[in-house]
Order: C-alpha cells, then structure tokens, then sequence
C-alpha cells in the first residue's frame, strides 16, 4: 500500500494558479495548507481552504506554523512584488536570513534559491509547480492558429540574446525586440509593466515580440516564466505581434485560453527551443 502523499503548503503570490493547485491537489485528496501574504494573495485565493495570513518579514512565525500544520512539501506559486527592507520589517529569524544571504547583491532568482535552500534546511521538500499541474511546462510549437515568419524569427532570436545576458546578470527573463531593435527589458517592474511601456515605444511597421526565457541559473522549481491570457492581452494592447516563451523552461497557464485569445487578438504564441548555456554561463 502507497504511502499518503504529506500535506503541501503553497507560499501564494498573486493570480490565479495558487487556488488552481490547492483545488487540483485537493482533488487528488491531499490536504493543502496555503500561506498568504499581505498586498499580494488574492483574498479568494484562501476562501474556504486552510491559511495564514502574514507578511513577508514573519519567516519565524510562518516556519512555526508550516510545522504545527504537518507540512512536508512547499511550492512557490504566484508573482510577487519584491518588498524594500522599509516595507519588510523582519523578525528576528528573517533578518538572520538577511544578514546571512546578504541580499543587496542578490537578484530575485538567487534570493529565492537562497530561501528554497534555507526551507530545506528546516526540514520541508521544496517543489515545482509543474510537478503539481502536469501539462504547464510549455510545449515546443504554436499554440494557436499562427505562427512567426522571418522578420518575427529574426527578433526572436535576437531578444533571447538579450534575454539571456539579461538572466545570466540575474536581472530579469523577458525582452521585447521589434526590427532587430530592443525596446524593452524585464526588471524588478515585471513583463505586464514592461509591456505597457512598449505601447509608446512601438515603432511603425510590423509589431515587436515578447520572448521570456528563464535564467541560465534558474532553480527549475521557483519562478520559471509564466504566461496566461493576461500576458496575450498585455501584448496585443501594446502593439505586439506575437510571444515566445522557452519550451520546457516556462509554465503556460491554461493553454486553450492563451491559443483562443491569441486568435481572437491576432498574435501568435509559440514555444521556443532555447540552447543550454554556454561553457562559462551558469547551468541550471
């Protein structure tokens, strides 16, 4: 007979996908326990299901709690906006954290692997989202009725260039090219910030793409690239031609919807082949 499963605890940013997984996982009859924080979980994200509400800054209290809950395996889902030290008032096991990681010289993905590992440390299996929701790894190819031509191919190639270096720096996963032209990188704003940026950027002729790819370090359990309706929509407002997100390296969150949208706004999206890194860059 199978052992159960232990219970999952979700550290619940913004969107949708923390409540996809507590009801898929719920679902599969495992308990769920989610965490979610001030000023960026969705309050319906914790209705009916078992939670905390915290702030960022309360790694002591939120950890005493996983544990009086039994959690055993804990999944990041959901963006977030990186709090200032200002906004983050940390308690007394948080600003050991801080103080041991140094986070002025870390960017988003070598923090969080930095706080995966110091999870770990305390006893609790860190797991991807795409171990969770089978089919969100993006798959090679359109996902719906279009697809890129030549001139497109071109800027696909070039902002996953960009791209790259731009992850390698530990900086952000997306770029937006248009002719050859670089007219947006992701940082600490985000891809949707970034895409509204691109709207007064554009230049006349055929739009820009979006590629998002993740960092050549990436820990594929936390923050890979995600895309859903919202980015299509995003995109297509700013006068985007098309996205390209890295296959197998990005999650696609609720592919029928991202192709009908795209359809319905005329962009293509496609999963992209993206080498592994070079000898001298960072492996995952």
């Amino acid at each position: 007979m199978s052992q159960p499963r232990p219970k999952l605890g979700i550290l619940a940013g913004g969107g949708t996908l923390p409540a996809r997984i507590a009801e898929a996982v719920r679902g599969q009859g495992r308990e769920v326990f989610i965490v979610a924080f001030e000023g960026h979980t969705d309050p319906a994200t914790v209705a009916g299901r078992a939670h905390l509400w915290s702030r960022f800054g309360a790694a002591g209290s939120i950890i005493a709690r996983l544990k009086q809950e039994g959690v055993g395996d804990l999944v990041f889902a959901g963006p977030v906006r990186r709090p200032s030290f200002t906004e983050l008032v940390p308690d007394w096991y948080t600003t050991k954290f801080l103080a041991k990681v140094g986070t002025r010289a870390l960017g988003d993905d070598g923090l969080l692997r930095s706080v995966a590992k110091q999870l770990e440390g305390e006893g609790f299996r860190v797991v991807g989202l795409h171990e969770l929701l089978t089919g969100l790894l993006t798959a090679p190819g359109p996902v719906g009725r279009l697809v890129p031509d030549e001139e497109a191919e071109r800027d696909i190639a070039r902002a996953v260039e960009v791209a790259r270096a731009l992850g390698a720096l530990d900086v952000g996963q997306g770029a937006v090219v248009q002719q050859g032209i670089v007219l947006a990188v992701e940082a600490i704003e985000g891809t949707d910030a970034m895409l509204d940026r691109c709207a007064s950027l554009r230049r006349p002729g055929p739009g820009g793409v979006l590629v998002k790819v993740r960092k050549p370090q990436q820990d594929r359990r936390i923050d890979l690239p995600t895309m859903g309706v919202t980015t299509v929509e995003n995109a297509a407002r700013a006068g985007l031609r098309g996205i390209a997100v890295e296959a197998g390296g990005s999650l696609l969150v609720d592919r029928a919807a991202v192709g009908e949208a795209a359809d319905r706004l005329g962009l293509f999206v496609v999963g992209i082949a993206v080498p592994d890194p070079r000898p001298g860059e960072a492996a995952a």
